[in-house]
């Protein structure tokens, strides 16, 4: 069995006095409906399970009256003996809410009453449409957080790294102190595969218990093509095909040297009127992520962001390699990779960082400067450099010769060596990018 983080939030939730329904929102396929039933099961003497998009019908017990009492009337008939309503004893679990707007607004009087507890797992939760079907949405009355698929940390978890060893990078960082041989070259191995594997649950599974990759391939496929499908049944009419064009484009963009998204490559004649929409759509489901460019190197770096100037990266790097031509694995795991290895390092980054639930900035100017992404780093604007091998970061050099201008005075590089510092920049292992959570 995978551990996840979201163990210990649910955790700290189910501890907490008083507290609301619960509203677990997440791409397709990230591991909500099994963390949160293994997570039921363990803490609660009974479970109900509510799973609306396998039965439709469900939301019959929604359409009427929403007193819990009638509620929980209408589900105990179509559930029989699987529903045990106890004060105290109970979780009830909405699965695949978006289903069912109404059950969304429900959750108030859920809260209200306080007999039941109340998870509720749901993909596209945060789309226009789903939302102009909710009649209210319980402000106040429910909390809602983001899960996502495995990331770096979890991923070593499923491969045998435990917590102590974790524990023991971040103090060669801070010591400023090489890793040892033994665990560096472990460590790089792990970063390639994660790379190649991502975080699908499913796919992380495969590969711990098989290693065959032409199986996680298979895996990340069918999921890339689930994705198509969602576009196909929850968007409009007139976006279905815009939304399939803008997400199929992301590996030409990011091939691109100068990595901005740009409409035209979509296709000729593409612009932001028409296609901005379809780009939101992707970005709302979960399934990429927007890096802004920032006018200044300054904090507070939202404030400084060019909100139409940006990269896109697929949320999971796994995926992402999945869109790539046959034999883009294999190239990566032996390291000889060409021409992509700029965009898939990158998007590895913007891996990092998004699952930890970061925004993402870049800085570039058309003088030349750009820098790969821009950081809050222990209360500094840091910048950030990703090379898949070592690289003359020529640009950081030059921001960090003008303090005065770009008031920036320190910079990471993460690449293919070893932990060092020079001239105010720290060099470490492309696989301690994940460590970088200190704000």
């Amino acid at each position: 069995m995978l551990s996840r983080r979201i163990e210990k939030v649910l955790e700290e939730w189910k501890q907490s006095r008083n507290h609301n329904p619960i509203v677990i929102k997440g791409c397709r396929q990230c591991g909500k409906t099994y963390s949160v039933l293994e997570f039921a099961n363990r803490n609660y003497r009974h479970v109900v399970y509510i799973n609306f998009f396998e039965n439709p019908l469900y939301s019959l017990a929604f359409e009427g009256s929403l007193r819990v009492d009638d509620i929980v009337m209408y589900l105990s008939s179509m559930l029989g003996k699987d529903a045990v309503f106890k004060a105290g004893e109970t979780c009830l679990i909405l699965d695949e809410l978006q289903e069912c707007p109404k059950a969304r607004t429900a959750l108030k009087f859920f809260k209200l009453d306080g007999r039941y507890d109340v998870i509720c797992t749901g993909s596209l939760l945060g789309m226009a449409g789903y939302r102009e079907q909710v009649v209210s949405i319980p402000v106040g009355y429910e909390t809602e957080i983001t899960m996502y698929p495995l990331d770096f940390e979890e991923f070593l978890w499923a491969n045998g790294i435990n917590d102590g060893i974790i524990e023991r990078l971040k103090a060669y960082i801070s010591d400023g102190t090489p890793v040892p041989d033994v665990l560096h070259m472990r460590m790089r191995e792990l970063l390639l595969q994660y790379v190649v594997v991502g975080g699908m649950p499913a796919v992380v599974n495969e590969f711990v218990e098989s290693h065959q990759m032409n199986v996680v391939l298979r895996m990340q496929r069918d999921i890339v093509n689930g994705y198509r499908d969602d576009m196909v049944k929850y968007a409009s009419k007139e976006d279905k095909a815009k939304i399939r064009e803008c997400f199929d484009s992301i590996p030409k963009q990011l091939s691109k040297e100068n990595k901005k998204f740009q409409f035209s490559v979509i296709k000729k004649g593409a612009t932001s009127g028409k296609f901005a929409g379809s780009l939101q759509w992707l970005e709302d489901a979960g399934i990429i992520r927007r890096c802004y460019n920032l006018s200044i190197t300054e904090l507070p770096l939202d404030g400084n962001a060019e909100e139409n100037v940006f990269k896109v990266y697929m949320a999971d790097i796994g995926l992402f390699v999945s869109m790539l031509e046959d034999g883009t694995q294999t190239d990566i795991l032996r390291g000889s990779l060409l021409g992509y290895k700029g965009a898939i390092f990158e998007n590895l980054v913007a891996d990092f960082f998004g699952k930890a639930d970061r925004k993402l900035y870049y800085f570039h100017k058309d003088s030349g400067l750009e820098v790969d992404f821009i950081i809050r780093y222990k209360g500094e604007c840091v910048l950030l450099e990703c090379k898949a091998v070592s690289g003359n970061a020529k640009s950081v050099k030059t921001i960090l010769k003008h303090p005065e201008k770009y008031h920036v005075y320190h910079a990471i590089k993460l690449g293919d060596y070893n932990i060092g510092i020079s001239d105010n920049i720290m060099t470490l292992p492309l696989y301690m990018g994940f460590l970088l959570r200190e704000v």
